[in-house]
């Protein structure tokens, strides 16, 4: 139960970061983070990969739609969707940490905190699938 709960914070915290940089992206206004050296969310943000290809939708916007997916899935009892849900999402971040540090040469820090809760929300997936019980 308390990995269920952890999975649902994580997916609310993660929906929080994607409404911020969806509404950051759509009103124009200058993001809370750095925006010189490699800690550069400007950079990051204002890329062509910063946006869903052939739109101007924020990949934010489809972060609010998995982390809230995410968080309504873990007020359910466990599943097989759960996991492979939380891998989509792995997967989908493995890809653009690797944009952002190879491709840009930048590293957002609102994106990583976004990163690791979806790598936070895929270990408890892993660990409740396997059925090892981790004592908190």
């Amino acid at each position: 139960m308390r990995w269920q709960l952890l999975a649902l914070a994580a997916g609310v915290a993660g929906l929080g970061i994607s409404i911020y940089l969806t509404a950051v992206h759509y009103a124009g206004v200058p993001l809370a983070c750095p925006a010189t050296g490699t800690i550069n969310c400007e950079a990051v943000l204002s890329s062509r990969y910063a946006v869903i290809t052939g739109t101007n939708v924020p990949t934010s916007a489809a972060g609010i739609v998995w982390f809230g997916v995410s968080a309504l899935l873990w007020t359910r009892p466990f599943g097989r969707f759960q996991l492979a849900w939380s891998a989509l999402g792995l997967v989908t971040a493995l890809f653009l940490v690797y944009v952002e540090i190879v491709q840009l040469g930048a590293i957002c820090l609102w994106c990583t905190a976004a990163h690791i809760l979806v790598l936070v929300i895929f270990l408890i997936a892993v660990t409740t699938a396997s059925g090892v019980r981790v004592r908190s």
